[in-house]
């Protein structure tokens, strides 16, 4: 693996008696996309709010591009050049779409002086094809464009990891074909993406590397198409009926691979 842009070393969260992420140590590498998945209440979510300074940590050290980041707040991560969505999206509903994501451009303190966060602010509405609803409230969005929305104003920020946390629950098929389109699109730019989902069929054909926690702890790691076939995750988490499609789809693929000619 090239030099970690991320790297993670003995998280550990406790609320009282539950131990909600255990021991966990990972890296990333510049411009990978890793999935992060596992069953509900895992602490996915928790990991990500450790990292990301949105939780205080038990234990643990976070490192990011070198830079001890283990103590420091959220503002000041994310001014480092680390962004995230929600599970929950929560846009200033009041406010319209565009100043939304300005917010996210100047909060960031990444674009420069007010101009340059405009700038930042119409690139980013552009990219996730919401220049044409920029003076729409937050409120009057569809589910999709509010998922849209929570994209643009990471991406404001300039970040150069970013965390999407389920950030494709909710949308129909043409919904999240664009969606995973634009995800693919963030990281051809040089981003490095961890993302959160429970659509295993996404994960496999997006990401490069898949981590998976169970009961706090991290249960395996590897490529998608090792981590789906480990006996330990198909108990654990996606059962056998997916594994089983999941292996015969891999064969045919393999097939039609090999039955191809040489160029």
């Amino acid at each position: 693996m090239a030099e970690a842009i991320l790297d993670v070393q003995g998280l550990t969260r406790r609320f009282g008696g539950v131990v909600a992420v255990n021991d966990v140590s990972l890296s990333l590498a510049p411009g990978e996309i890793v999935g992060l998945i596992g069953p509900n209440g895992a602490g996915k979510t928790t990991l990500v709010n450790l990292i990301t300074g949105f939780l205080p940590k038990t234990a643990g050290t976070v490192r990011f591009e070198g830079r001890d980041i283990s103590a420091a707040t959220p503002h000041l991560i994310a001014r480092q050049g680390i962004a995230r969505t929600f599970q929950i999206v929560q846009p200033f509903s009041e406010m319209t779409v565009f100043e939304n994501v300005l917010a996210g451009a100047i909060f960031s303190g990444r674009n420069g002086g007010h101009a340059a966060a405009v700038t930042m602010a119409h690139e980013c509405l552009e990219f996730t094809g919401l220049d044409s609803h920029a003076g729409y409230l937050a409120s009057e969005l569809s589910l999709a464009n509010r998922k849209h929305l929570e994209l643009a104003k990471s991406l404001a920020m300039r970040p150069r990891l970013l965390f999407l946390d389920e950030v494709n629950a909710g949308l129909n098929t043409g919904e999240l074909d664009a969606a995973l389109a634009l995800i693919r699109n963030i990281a051809a730019r040089g981003v490095t993406i961890v993302i959160i989902e429970h659509l295993l069929k996404i994960i496999a054909s997006l990401v490069s590397r898949i981590i998976v926690l169970h009961h706090g702890a991290k249960l395996s790691e590897g490529r998608p198409a090792d981590v789906l076939r480990d006996p330990t995750v198909i108990k654990a988490y996606i059962g056998n009926k997916f594994a089983q499609r999941f292996a015969q789809t891999e064969s045919a693929n393999e097939a039609t691979e090999e039955g191809r000619p040489s160029p």
